[in-house]
């Protein structure tokens, strides 16, 4: 019976000794990991938090993150995964809404004190009966230190850990809210490992690998893709509090990284960085994009960048647990820049029409994914699980795409974000793919925007390289040459910086709401 708790103490038995976690000049082993993690849950259990509860975790990409994380699995308590750039409204929408009998995170930000924070608005979580700051500022009481140095009661954490099953919450991710409120993605114990383990055997991870642990904790990027994966393997990770260019390629060098995984955004903020050509990534062996579509011009550029490895795409939400989709290795950079990849391990993928009957091969449908990858559906949100989870095992993704007759799927975009300009179809990440080609652009990021003429027209935002000019009548000319008529761009906008979700994607349905909010009772 598969656990995260079981295969990390496995893990432990195994290779005690071995690094699983690097943080700043601090090598962790699998044992120092798994012992922590029992004190944790301990410290849990004798505060009277029980198997089914569930506990609020906000911090950075920490160790004391992972404890708390293996430790409230040990003990059969559900993670509930926050945001350290959360504020209010997000705070109380899902600590409410997941129910959490426990708070554990970080005592502040630069710019925000979590401790004053719950202190004065006690009222507003009327579920919360502890809270515990990690930290050197809180009082005993609620001190993570404390809490950490508990002397299991090995009879106590052994009943706790016989209850725990494969089908029970480990955590619950939230969406990124893009369009409507968050809602939480119930991973189970069972679809983590199972996202885990398919992604390590596909890419053949194995015990010297080391990954870069800069993707967000509270995402499955974070949380499956680099350290379940690791665990799976045997492998280490290097914790990286959060994302930055400089930081993330100093990991590189220090800790001989050979397993890179970002989202385009953070690539390419990388490639931009100055300081980039005087780092050594040459340990590097594999690069894996995902959480947004792999322009053909970025996917060059990694192989270029990061020469002589491998370079992969990724597919996977919070309701697959992580990846389910992945390009072969050995793929190519052409392969990589134009599918998403086959569905792994055990995985299945069907493209369906509205009505969920399954369609033809290259005709666009919405994707779905089925297999032990597939959460249990959103936490207290009935209507919201049966439209998106219709049958056990099975998830509508609400991305439109087409496979091909060896089985690579294609993606077109977001279901919602397709619009219809002059009776035609449009996918905005086709056009973006087009225009990312131009030596002058180095983000772009479509909607569709309401049009008297034509019904509804492509917005286009256009992040400019430094140095670079381009302008929009060269950017329309360059759009003419390569795309049918109706899919050149009608706007297009000029910008600095675009909004970002938690997970490092363009923020488009903000983009939309600006938009709407901007022209209401106009255009």
């Amino acid at each position: 019976m598969l656990t995260v708790g079981g295969v990390l103490h496995d893990a432990a038995t195994e290779w005690p000794e071995k690094t699983f976690l690097y943080f700043g000049d601090e090598a962790i082993s699998y044992r120092e990991v798994d012992e922590r993690s029992d004190r944790v849950a301990a410290g849990l259990l004798q505060a009277g938090l029980k198997p089914g509860h569930r506990l609020a975790l906000l911090a950075w990409n920490q160790p004391e993150w992972l404890y708390t994380f293996f430790g409230a699995a040990k003990a059969g308590i559900g993670v509930v995964a926050l945001n350290v750039r959360y504020r209010k409204a997000e705070l109380e929408y899902m600590i409410n809404n997941a129910e959490a009998k426990a708070f554990i995170g970080i005592e502040r930000t630069p710019d925000f004190d979590f401790i004053e924070f719950f202190d004065q608005n006690r009222d507003l979580f009327p579920t919360l009966q502890h809270s515990w700051f990690i930290g050197d500022g809180a009082d005993e009481e609620h001190s993570f230190q404390r809490l950490i140095r508990t002397i299991p009661d090995p009879e106590m954490l052994g009943d706790a850990e016989r209850h725990v099953g494969p089908e029970d919450l480990v955590i619950l991710i939230y969406t990124s809210g893009t369009t409507g409120r968050p809602k939480g993605a119930m991973i189970t114990h069972r679809s983590i490992l199972a996202s885990a383990r398919a992604a390590v055997e596909h890419f053949k991870i194995e015990r010297d690998d080391v990954f870069a642990g800069h993707l967000p904790m509270n995402h499955v990027g974070g949380v499956t893709c680099t350290v379940m994966e690791a665990l799976w393997a045997r492998a280490a990770v290097v914790l990286v509090p959060s994302f930055r260019p400089d930081t993330v390629l100093e990991a590189i060098e220090k800790r001989r990284v050979t397993v890179l995984g970002g989202v385009p955004t953070m690539f390419t903020m990388m490639f931009a960085w100055e300081g980039f050509p005087s780092r050594d990534v040459s340990s590097v062996r594999l690069t894996v994009a995902g959480g947004s579509n792999v322009e053909p011009q970025l996917a060059r550029e990694l192989a270029r960048r990061f020469s002589g490895c491998e370079v992969a795409n990724l597919y996977g939400l919070s309701e697959t647990s992580g990846a389910c989709v992945l390009t072969r290795l050995g793929d190519g950079v052409e392969k990589v820049a134009k599918s998403i990849g086959v569905a792994i391990g055990d995985f299945q993928a069907r493209i369906v029409d509205d009505d969920g009957n399954e369609l033809p091969e290259g005709q666009v449908g919405e994707l779905m994914i089925g297999g032990a990858c597939v959460a249990k559906g959103y936490y207290g949100m009935e209507e919201e699980t049966r439209q998106a989870f219709p049958s056990p095992g099975w998830v509508r993704t609400g991305d439109m795409a087409y496979v091909d007759s060896d089985g690579y799927l294609y993606v077109m975009g977001r279901k919602k974000e397709m619009y219809i300009q002059g009776g035609f179809n449009v996918y905005p990440v086709e056009v973006e793919n087009v225009l990312t080609s131009h030596p002058g652009v180095l983000v772009a990021a479509g909607i569709g925007v309401p049009d008297p003429v034509f019904g509804e027209v492509g917005r286009y935002y256009i992040i400019p390289k430094p140095g670079i000019g381009v302008d929009e009548e060269e950017l329309i000319g360059f759009c003419r040459e390569r795309l049918a008529d109706f899919k050149v761009p009608k706007q297009f906008v000029f910008v600095r910086e675009l909004p970002l979700t938690p997970a490092g994607k363009v923020h488009k349905a903000l983009l939309k709401e600006q938009f709407l909010k901007e022209h209401s009772g106009g255009a």
